[in-house]
């Protein structure tokens, strides 16, 4: 999880989509930078998404193949390999950790893109929003993080608040506004964390992961394994991330 940055060319643009930048007040994400040791660490489950649920997700984002999502399970097998909630990607298709820079990839009739890395998808982020609301009281007030260091927009004298070696900027709207950025831009980043305002569950990702995790309840978790628009495994807050 080494982040990079660039220097952006434009400003950050507000609102984002339709999620408002928030320059004065960061209140509201306290609960996520008040972190100890041991409880939340970076490189952890709940360093990406945060500590203190009762149960955790690990939501694959897919490969493709002709711009088709492939699910992980389906590669593993032609590999004849499995997919577990800790393996990565390079793993599953028999690479070196820095597969990203081959000059050729992929399997004929079975992917012929890698997974993205970065915030979650559009894709994964619309099959998420249904399930999330049935877990929420407060959908319509959600609150979301962006990491300040992608590059794209220049967020210089925007106020952000820190979670484990990334500093966010704080964004608020309701929960069908996640995918809203993609108004600006359809390669625009969504957010890497969002959470209600009932703090009944919170999502995370990160620019250099191919998983978005979520912490909830265990009927949240439950359900999220269940979904047949996702893949996704139980983990514990302590695990790693890929």
């Amino acid at each position: 999880m080494d982040g990079w940055t660039r220097s952006g060319s434009e400003p950050g643009p507000a609102p984002y989509g339709r999620l408002r930048v928030e320059t004065q007040d960061l209140t509201p994400a306290h609960w996520l930078t008040e972190r100890y040791p041991g409880h939340g660490d970076f490189g952890t489950v709940a360093g990406v998404a945060a500590p203190g649920f009762p149960a955790y997700a690990r939501v694959l984002h897919p490969a493709a193949l002709d711009e088709r999502p492939v699910r992980w399970e389906t590669v593993a097998a032609a590999y004849a390999r499995r997919a577990g909630p800790l393996t990565n990607w390079h793993e599953v298709i028999g690479a070196e950790p820095f597969h990203q820079n081959l000059a050729e990839y992929g399997l004929p009739g079975v992917w012929d893109e890698h997974p993205a890395e970065g915030p979650t998808p559009g894709g994964v982020v619309r099959a998420l929003i249904p399930v999330l609301a049935r877990h929420t009281s407060t959908p319509e007030r959600c609150w979301y993080g962006l990491w300040d260091g992608y590059g794209r927009w220049d967020w210089d004298g925007i106020p952000t608040f820190p979670t484990p070696e990334r500093d966010e900027v704080l964004l608020s709207g309701t929960l069908a506004d996640a995918v809203s950025p993609e108004l600006l831009d359809p390669f625009a980043e969504l957010p890497d964390l969002w959470w209600p305002q009932d703090r009944a569950w919170c999502v995370g990702g990160d620019v250099d992961l191919v998983s978005t995790y979520v912490g909830g309840s265990e009927e949240l978790i439950a359900e999220l394994l269940a979904a047949p628009g996702l893949e996704a495994h139980p983990v514990e807050a302590s695990d790693r991330v890929g």
